[in-house]
């Protein structure tokens, strides 16, 4: 039998991720970080395929991974709708079954937060990106005010495990930046009207140096 724990992240955290994930306040975002989207796209971390409906209808393609069976079923019903095809595999970020220098943009939207290994994860990115290719990314992280920040760093561990593995202290663009990447664009700011542990966000388009 399923522990407590096993069984909210199974099967009842992806509903509610959805559902939150849902809301309106997102929406502009998701619009800007797959504005640049051209090609063959690679998304990790698709979930439920949210960004799906934001994307540009001439792309060539996109491939999106995530490791929720229950999160893939969603997007597979949202898949169906697009212009152009959409491929969906249950995998890891950190070994993406993507060949070398074969996607034009990867998008990764509130999945840096809550992957297990960032580093390996932007080490893949790389991997699959052909050389002028774009890393475009939006995730919320670690607030430069001090207070906000202490708060986040107090509630990561409580909130890690209610949210999936989601750390509220993480600097991103630090972890682009270290993984080879020059940063071209980037908006860091509360970009939702959540509390400020959660609101502050980094909004940003990355190439390979």
């Amino acid at each position: 039998m399923a522990s407590i724990p096993q069984l909210w992240q199974r099967s009842l955290l992806p509903p509610v991720l959805d559902r939150v994930m849902s809301r309106a306040i997102f929406a502009p975002l998701r619009a800007e970080a797959t504005a640049l989207a051209q090609g063959r796209v690679l998304e990790i971390g698709i979930g439920s395929g949210l960004n799906l409906g934001h994307y540009p209808r001439s792309l060539h393609s996109v491939v999106g991974v995530d490791p929720s069976l229950p999160l893939l079923q969603r997007a597979h019903r949202r898949a169906a709708w697009m212009a152009f095809p959409v491929h969906l595999c249950q995998g890891w970020a950190e070994r993406l079954p993507i060949a070398d220098q074969s996607v034009d943009v990867v998008v990764s939207t509130w999945t840096l937060c809550s992957v297990a290994d960032p580093a390996k994860v932007l080490e893949e990115v790389r991997r699959v990106l052909v050389p002028d290719g774009l890393f475009c990314f939006c995730e919320h992280g670690l607030s430069p005010d001090p207070a906000t920040a202490t708060w986040q760093r107090r509630l990561t561990p409580c909130w890690k495990c209610l949210a999936g593995g989601c750390r509220l202290d993480s600097a991103h663009d630090r972890l682009i930046e270290a993984a080879g990447f020059r940063i071209a664009r980037l908006r860091a700011e509360r970009l939702i009207p959540d509390p400020a542990v959660l609101a502050w966000h980094q909004l940003g388009v990355a190439t390979i140096r």
